[in-house]
């Protein structure tokens, strides 16, 4: 068990390290969601004439709902982010040197995903901060109650992007994938603007809204927030997590790289 415990240790670290040497990554995570909540909130408040009482029987404004949204942007492009770097690892070889030692690759996957979600998550709580410098605050007990909500969409998202990068063979080809995969899963959610406001549009947008995975992670994370508990986007979230997580260890099975060169 101690040498399990110290490969995660050591992966954890490792993802650490190359967060904290890579700048420009912590300042891109921040910008891109304080543009949307400082600049695009009021244009897309004005567009959308909303007057939203999400399930808290309380009245917010438009950029306090949006930051659930906005947190899982965060963790949105912070997986894929991570998933670009195994691509980078695999490349260069120091992939083959982490997925050949003796701990079972399974575990080697989640200590790395655990390690990527641990990075959002403090990336997350940074954009909070910086947003409550702008008087755009959530209840206190949220801050606290968000966490385990932060984790396991990290671990969600982490896993798709992880299983994308499995099937990727280029670094070239992934920044496509990337944005196909992104843009789609964050913008045909609840994470701008209400799920009733896209039934008015139509109501097949609206289906594929409720069975996107990203949008059970915001509504869990939305919920969170107000120390509140979303047992069915809980669920899917949960359910999402396992799913890409096996998705991942598999497209990473050695077997099934042999068994593609052979045939």
């Amino acid at each position: 068990m101690n040498a399990y415990l110290t490969a995660m240790l050591a992966i954890i670290w490792r993802e650490g390290l190359r967060f904290v040497h890579q700048r420009e990554r912590f300042v891109a995570a921040l910008v891109r969601p304080l543009v949307w909540l400082l600049v695009f909130a009021a244009g897309f408040r004005a567009a959308l004439g909303l007057s939203i009482t999400p399930p808290y029987q309380t009245y917010i404004t438009y950029e306090t709902y949006i930051i659930p949204g906005l947190c899982g942007m965060i963790i949105l492009f912070n997986g894929m982010q991570s998933s670009l770097s195994l691509v980078y690892d695999r490349e260069m070889g120091s992939m083959r040197l982490l997925l050949t030692s003796p701990l079972p690759r399974w575990w080697l996957l989640f200590s790395k995903l655990l390690g990527s979600s641990m990075i959002s998550v403090v990336q997350v709580y940074v954009f909070l901060g910086i947003a409550a410098l702008f008087d755009i605050t959530m209840p206190p007990l949220g801050y606290v109650a968000v966490l385990p909500a932060l984790l396991l969409s990290g671990l969600m998202l982490g896993g798709l992007g992880l299983f994308l990068s499995s099937l990727i063979k280029q670094l070239e080809n992934f920044a496509g994938v990337m944005n196909f995969v992104i843009f789609p899963m964050f913008f045909l959610s609840s994470a701008l603007y209400p799920l009733w406001k896209m039934a008015e549009s139509s109501g097949v947008l609206v289906t594929i809204c409720k069975v996107n995975p990203f949008t059970q992670a915001v509504e869990m994370i939305r919920f969170a927030l107000y120390s509140e508990f979303s047992g069915p986007a809980f669920a899917w979230t949960g359910v999402a997590t396992i799913v890409f997580v096996c998705l991942a260890v598999w497209g990473y099975d050695p077997a099934r790289g042999t068994n593609r060169r052979l045939g």
